[in-house]
């Protein structure tokens, strides 16, 4: 693929995950979703109801963060609140998933936490590796374990530990083969850097700057 001849609109994640985020900021996030015909906005689970009800009938579908930012939240507490999103009209969770077990060799709760989850919401769940926390060997465990457990996307990063780079992204196309997305994350600011993922392989990119990057694109 031609990095240079792609257009990032209909992959990205348009992002606001900020804890001050006021309803107003949440109107005009997803009026920019429209406008642009964005694939997703991506709230906290407090503002997925707003979220839903303003993206209506329109192309754009809303997506929520799970145990974010850190994962370390009970299996319990993280089921609870997916099926929440679910319910309250959230397509797409966003789960953190939890690094201690991980790297304690606890793979077997690491998977039935996102089985679980899978299997009770029946959404899009995007597992989150945060992979510069990780490894190579565990980026590689923990991609699989996500695949295993009914995972539809592998998600880079939640943007607060390290950003994407393009060799993560080649790294996790291998190991996918097809069986889920890709969704790049963290740091992602410029066309140049939105179109070098998508040809190593993401199908969705999660960012704040999905207007910079249309203007950007606009201007050549």
């Amino acid at each position: 693929m031609n990095a240079d001849n792609v257009n990032p609109t209909a992959y990205i994640d348009h992002t606001l995950l900020d804890s001050t985020a006021s309803p107003e900021q949440i109107d005009q996030l997803c009026a920019e979703a429209d406008r642009y015909g964005f694939a997703s906005v991506c709230v906290y689970p407090c503002y997925v109801k707003q979220a839903v009800a303003f993206l209506h009938n329109k192309k754009p579908k809303v997506c929520t963060v799970i145990g974010f930012p850190t994962g370390a939240n009970t299996s319990a507490t993280k089921l609870y609140e997916a099926q929440e999103a679910v319910d309250n009209g959230a397509e797409e969770l966003d789960v953190m998933i939890n690094l201690a077990w991980l790297k304690a060799g606890e793979a077997d709760r690491v998977h039935q936490e996102i089985a679980q989850i899978c299997e009770a919401t029946g959404s899009g769940v995007k597992a989150i590796l945060e992979m510069d926390l990780l490894a190579i060997a565990e980026q590689k465990l923990a991609a699989e374990i996500c695949l295993d457990a009914g995972a539809a996307w592998l998600k880079t990063h939640t943007g607060w530990h390290g950003g994407v780079k393009v060799e993560q992204v080649e790294m996790l196309a291998q190991i996918v083969k097809g069986r889920a997305g890709i969704k790049a994350s963290g740091g992602i600011r410029t066309l140049e850097q939105a179109q070098a993922l998508i040809a190593a392989g993401a199908t969705r990119l999660g960012l704040s700057r999905g207007v910079e990057i249309m203007r950007e694109l606009d201007d050549r």
